[in-house]
């Protein structure tokens, strides 16, 4: 096949989520990955009458151009015109392409478009459960150094959440995607923190309301030093338990970075945990099994695992997933690893937030609504 296609859906009375993952089989030309791609999400959407709430693209930056025409032939009339985050990759096992991540909905009402500037940045949707948001790609285009991009972007997300009356506090997910990230991390960590003080997240007589979050070394492919997706709820209010700690690993904050370990949060059909990228990082918030790649990738997954115990989820749960691989050679090494769950996993190659961390993984989990 040219093409695997994951689907995993949760169904309620008001709402369908779906998830889709779909990734490069073996010995085909990247042009008919891509082809085959985007063909397969559109009949699942078709299918599914379903409408895309956030959607994110993995590959080299040569292979982009030829990525956006295939999804836009294959989607038609069905693109709403809110782009999805186009992210670059090194090229991995599979070639050029790592793979595409849809979430989609279904329900009696479609998305709305959000836009800023008059440009389509996002979606709304409107359920009898919550009003969910998404944003994509929320980038800075102007010749700014990367810190300073960082706080635009910032600043962005949050001028369209406050259109909306709300703000960062109901932001359950955040996505950072950060070119040459080992060199400004520290950088975008102050920027970061400060940012989440002056709107009340972190801080003395807080609640300590940071999203969950992955900051990885993804740069967009419009390029950009950062870009940013994220989810926010906008109805109802306060809906959203954040975990400071879970299993092995304390507080982030305790090491810098302004990010809660998971959250939960009401979506359209039904509660949505978010697992931070997580990695092989200890108690004292050091990095463990420096230079061994195997002890790496079995703690990294023990701790993403022991984080869905802590938010009562359980293997099955997982609807979306992706591991991050320093290089190649780690990919290799976690291919021996990767058959033991049946996750939906995306394999993509690129820089983690430190120098000895080889491997990270994020984790999306949804459990079955009762009936």
């Amino acid at each position: 096949m040219a093409v695997n296609i994951d689907t995993r859906s949760i169904v309620s009375p008001g709402a369908t989520e779906i998830f889709i993952t779909s990734t490069p089989g073996e010995n085909a030309p990247f042009q008919e990955q891509a082809r085959e791609i985007f063909a397969g999400i559109s009949d699942v959407l078709r299918s599914k009458k379903a409408s895309i709430l956030q959607e994110r693209v993995f590959s080299t930056q040569a292979a982009a151009e030829t990525l956006r025409k295939a999804r836009s032939q294959a989607y038609g009339e069905i693109d709403d015109g809110v782009n999805p985050s186009f992210l670059v990759a090194a090229e991995g096992s599979s070639g050029p392409i790592a793979g595409v991540q849809v979430h989609a909905v279904s329900g009696d009402s479609k998305p709305e478009v959000v836009q800023l500037d008059g440009n389509p940045c996002g979606r709304i949707f409107r359920s009898p459960r919550c009003s969910y948001l998404t944003l994509s790609y929320i980038t800075d285009q102007q010749d700014r150094q990367a810190h300073a991009q960082a706080r635009i972007m910032m600043q962005k997300g949050n001028t369209i959440l406050r259109n909306y009356s709300v703000d960062f506090l109901s932001v359950p997910r955040t996505w950072m995607w950060l070119k040459d990230i080992l060199s400004w991390y520290d950088d975008f960590n102050q920027v970061r923190t400060k940012f989440f003080t002056e709107w009340g997240l972190v801080g003395p007589g807080t609640r300590q309301s940071m999203p969950a979050s992955t900051g990885i070394g993804l740069g967009p492919a419009n390029g950009g030093h950062c870009a940013m997706d994220l989810t926010a709820v906008l109805e109802p209010a306060g809906a959203t338990q954040y975990l400071q700690a879970a299993g092995k690993q304390q507080c982030a904050m305790e090491y810098g970075s302004a990010f809660s370990r998971a959250s939960k949060a009401v979506t359209p059909a039904g509660h949505t945990v978010f697992v931070s990228g997580t990695a092989s990082i200890n108690t004292d918030g050091q990095t463990t099994h420096i230079g061994n790649a195997a002890g790496q990738i079995k703690t990294t997954i023990e701790n993403v695992r022991a984080v869905l115990k802590d938010m009562n989820c359980t293997d099955e749960n997982v609807v979306h997933i992706i591991a991050y691989c320093k290089t190649t050679e780690i990919e290799k090494v976690f291919n021996s690893y990767k058959n033991t769950l049946a996750w939906p996993w995306i394999t993509v190659i690129c820089d983690i937030c430190r120098t000895d961390l080889l491997f990270e993984i994020e984790a999306t989990a949804m459990p079955k609504q009762r009936a």
